[in-house]
């Protein structure tokens, strides 16, 4: 009966090491899979919530649908080429596209003008919409005439002085989520993280205007 109660004893206890085994097992292959899942998720992920290298951290938070009628309600009457600085996933430039406008995005983000260059393609605007990979700061917006800004606090003083020394005096700059610092804005809409501004340069910098020279006549 010893020698049959130890064996029993022996056989239960591999019994209980097999099935820990196999539960262990279980656990990690649960764990490495979850694990597995996430990095997956991050990798997919991050590209459209980290903000790219720039001099000032400008991180991609995408236009409400409000911030999109405000700023396409500042363009009514509007023509020529619009430029959006910082473009994000190109709902601005997409939905200027299909008011009639030749719409530019700039953005550091690859992923996210990728992703642009996509939406456009997908909502029949693509030969209407550009989409490039730039720093804002190394880009001239001289020919555009119609500007849209969604920008953080920071850097919205030095953004100020760069458009105003490049832009025509016809240009409209319409600022999202933050207004400049110095400037009055000729019109506003809208209500917290949704309210726009707009501004016309020609109210902040001396626009000469030719007038007709008027030759005096000779007397006979």
């Amino acid at each position: 009966p010893g020698a049959m109660a130890e064996a029993v004893e022996k056989g239960s206890s591999e019994q209980d090491g097999e099935g820990g085994s196999g539960r262990s097992s279980w656990g990690l292959l649960v764990t490495a899979g979850l694990g597995g899942t996430l990095v997956a998720l991050y990798a997919a992920v991050t590209p459209f919530v980290t903000p790219a290298l720039r001099k000032v951290c400008l991180p991609f938070v995408p236009a409400t649908a409000a911030q999109i009628q405000n700023v396409l309600k500042m363009l009514e009457n509007r023509s020529g080429p619009l430029v959006d600085i910082g473009s994000g996933d190109g709902r601005i430039v997409i939905a200027a596209a299909k008011k009639g406008f030749k719409a530019v995005g700039y953005e550091l983000n690859p992923w996210l003008v990728w992703y642009s260059r996509y939406r456009a393609w997908r909502d029949g605007v693509h030969q209407n919409t550009k989409f490039y990979i730039s720093d804002l700061w190394k880009v001239s917006f001289s020919h555009y005439r119609n500007i849209v800004v969604f920008g953080v606090p920071q850097m919205m003083p030095q953004l100020e002085k760069k458009l105003e020394e490049e832009l025509e005096c016809n240009a409209r700059i319409i600022a999202c989520r933050f207004p400049f610092p110095c400037w009055i804005p000729d019109h506003t809409t809208g209500e917290g993280i949704d309210t726009v501004w707009a501004y016309d340069l020609k109210h902040y910098r001396r626009c000469e205007t030719k007038s007709l020279e008027i030759t005096p006549g000779t007397e006979s």
